[in-house]
């Protein structure tokens, strides 16, 4: 099979080009196709034909989540509904799900860009994916299914839960590569142990973990307890789903976007208005080639750097790096910003600290109070409460020096916390539940 990789390589002006070329196509249909663009783009009195470079996207108008939920289910198409034959929706849990749409072409190159992601992050035609990513609305699991298979790759769809389960194929089926959560890659890893099975002498040599922010701490313990290389994979389903970008497996030092199909920027996140390569800012996406559902200028919510830079892959598309978090997933506690992913990192530095952790936010009078429940590895657990005291003193302290924000850190025993099938709750959040 032949990718477009050649595509991955291009000099920045014939991409460019290329990006400018399917701009204006994209703006022209959205304008006469999509009654929101058309209505948002007069009110700023912006024509497609006023689009003449690639810094006149500027020009065009945001587009948040909110707008597509306004515009539920079908509104934000771009073709009649005859035309769509696959839909995914985000999980709804604040309200209505936001629903995008495919044709049957931009079912195809999504699996080329899966196949593309996965290709980079070393896999090939004949190698075998264990895919626990969730099937259903979810893009993850349909996602990197059909790219898997568009590469050559044998899939196993096991989707998320019946862990037990998963290590007995794990060991019989031999995958090469692992797909899932992060946080249920943790879960694996600790199953594992428990059926005195060790990942690290079985099939598997990379894994492909995304849908949830994770640290580089989190990295080593995943290739430390699994004995592969970990990837970062990027993708939302407003966008088209996983493959937006993903981190080579030579450099594993930031996100290629595949900017053949997707315009990125990166926004002040208060005022809106365009930040410089190397800054961190909202990122921000327009999709260059969907056909049912393209976005303009849409706000992801997600807090990350450009960086131009030449990569030793070879690959000449610009670099995303490691989302720290989302602005709708920040915590203000007591005037601080803070991401769990913040706290993550802090936690894991701690070798007597387990990845398994979880905030808890409660108001008293008008203080916000944070609580960090972390679970203790099992040979701190073993010296008993003081000892696990003196750890949960010395992370307090490591938490308010580099983040600045004062916590009560509670070190609790093995398994006392929940263990994800798929997106990790990271917060619980008393104050939202209060009103």
């Amino acid at each position: 099979m032949i990718l477009d990789v050649e595509q991955e390589t291009l000099p920045r002006e014939d991409l460019q080009e290329l990006q400018l070329r399917r701009l204006r196509a994209t703006v022209e249909r959205c304008y006469h196709a999509v009654k929101y663009y058309r209505d948002a783009m007069d009110g700023l009195g912006v024509k497609p034909r006023h689009i003449q470079s690639l810094a006149d996207v500027r020009l065009l108008p945001f587009t948040k989540k909110e707008n597509l939920r306004e515009n539920y289910p079908f509104g934000m198409f771009a073709v009649p509904t005859d035309q769509v034959v696959r839909i995914h929706a985000s999980s709804g849990t604040t309200g209505k799900p936001t629903v995008v749409g495919y044709t049957r072409r931009d079912i195809r190159t999504w699996a080329r860009l899966m196949a593309r992601s996965l290709a980079a992050a070393g896999m090939r035609a004949g190698d075998r994916l264990h895919n626990a990513y969730g099937y259903g609305l979810f893009t993850g699991g349909l996602g990197l299914h059909y790219g898997a298979e568009e590469l050559g790759v044998m899939v196993t769809p096991i989707s998320g839960g019946q862990t037990q389960r998963q290590i007995m194929l794990i060991q019989d089926f031999e995958p090469t590569g692992l797909s899932c959560t992060p946080s249920y890659a943790l879960n694996l890893a600790e199953t594992a142990d428990h059926m005195n099975v060790d990942l690290r002498k079985q099939s598997l040599k990379v894994g492909i973990f995304g849908a949830e922010p994770w640290t580089e701490e989190m990295r080593y313990e995943l290739e430390s307890r699994l004995g592969i290389q970990a990837v970062d994979i990027y993708g939302l389903s407003e966008v088209i789903g996983p493959g937006v970008a993903i981190e080579c497996l030579e450099a594993k030092n930031g996100l290629h976007v595949f900017e053949d199909h997707f315009l990125i920027e990166a926004v002040d996140v208060n005022t809106g208005q365009p930040i410089p390569y190397g800054e961190a800012g909202e990122i921000v996406i327009t999709s260059l080639t969907k056909e049912a559902f393209p976005v303009i200028r849409y706000r992801t919510r997600d807090v990350s750097v450009l960086d131009p830079a030449p990569c030793r892959c070879g690959r000449t598309h610009v670099r995303m790096k490691r989302v720290t978090g989302r602005t709708d997933d920040m915590l203000i506690i007591r005037g601080v910003n803070v991401f769990p992913s913040q706290v993550e990192a802090i936690l894991m530095q701690t070798e007597t600290l387990s990845p398994f952790y979880q905030l808890e936010i409660t108001r008293e009078g008008n203080l916000d109070l944070l609580t960090v429940n972390v679970e203790g590895s099992p040979p701190l657990v073993g010296q008993g409460q003081e000892a696990m005291d003196r750890v949960a003193h010395k992370a307090q302290k490591d938490i308010k020096d580099f983040i600045g924000v004062t916590a009560k850190v509670i070190v609790r025993r093995t398994s006392e916390l929940p263990r994800s099938e798929g997106k990790a709750v990271r917060v619980i959040d008393h104050r939202k539940q209060a009103k």
